[in-house]
């Protein structure tokens, strides 16, 4: 399971009067991931560093992680900040911190703190969706089954995509334990449901 945000959030936060501005945004692929940043550099030129770091993809072991310290010292801006992603369980998302120099020097623990903590105090304003993965499962019914077969569904959290007539009713479905649903579906019906899955997507909820 992963978390990703709803919506775009900031925070500023200033250590030894250097300035941090943290954008975390969604982002479901590497390209707008980039075009995030750039428009990060675009609305604050001035700024001499815009550090980044992302997370995409929905498989474990194959995400997609990108960071860049953009001038700072190496380790000390896009790693901590991917650290704090990683760390929440974030995915399809971009942190972009700018920073304005203050004329102190923070050193490279006081850089990789600073940008991790912009990342942190822009997630205290986002509201996180949990993101889970269903089985698409598609079902062939007789036309007399399916307002009970649906009925039943949704009274188990099922979620019901689309039910087309065809020379039989076809509905589609997002399940959890396919096992499980495709048993249910064979004592409703007495054996004459016909499921097969058909693919996989993702489900958002918003944590309470």
């Amino acid at each position: 399971m992963f978390f990703t945000v709803e919506h775009r959030v900031e925070a500023l936060i200033e250590v030894k009067r250097s300035k941090f501005l943290a954008v975390v945004e969604r982002a479901a692929s590497e390209e707008t991931a980039r075009a995030v940043i750039t428009a990060a550099r675009s609305a604050n030129p001035v700024a001499r560093h815009h550090c980044s770091a992302f997370v995409v993809g929905d498989v474990p072991g194959n995400l997609i992680l990108r960071t860049n310290d953009d001038g700072e010292p190496s380790g000390t801006a896009g790693g901590p900040m991917l650290d704090v992603l990683l760390g929440r369980e974030m995915t399809n998302v971009i942190a972009v911190v700018t920073r304005w120099f203050g004329g102190v020097k923070l050193g490279t623990g006081g850089l990789a703190r600073a940008y991790g903590d912009a990342v942190t105090h822009a997630l205290v304003n986002a509201r996180l969706l949990r993101r889970e993965r269903r089985e698409l499962l598609q079902v062939q019914l007789d036309y007399t089954e399916v307002g009970r077969v649906e009925s039943e569904l949704r009274a188990r959290g099922v979620g019901i995509v689309s039910i087309d007539y065809r020379s039989r009713a076809v509905m589609t479905v997002q399940v959890e334990d396919v096992d499980a649903v495709i048993g249910m579906l064979a004592g409703l019906t007495g054996g004459t449901a016909r499921p097969e899955v058909v693919g996989h997507t993702y489900i958002e909820s918003a944590l309470l």
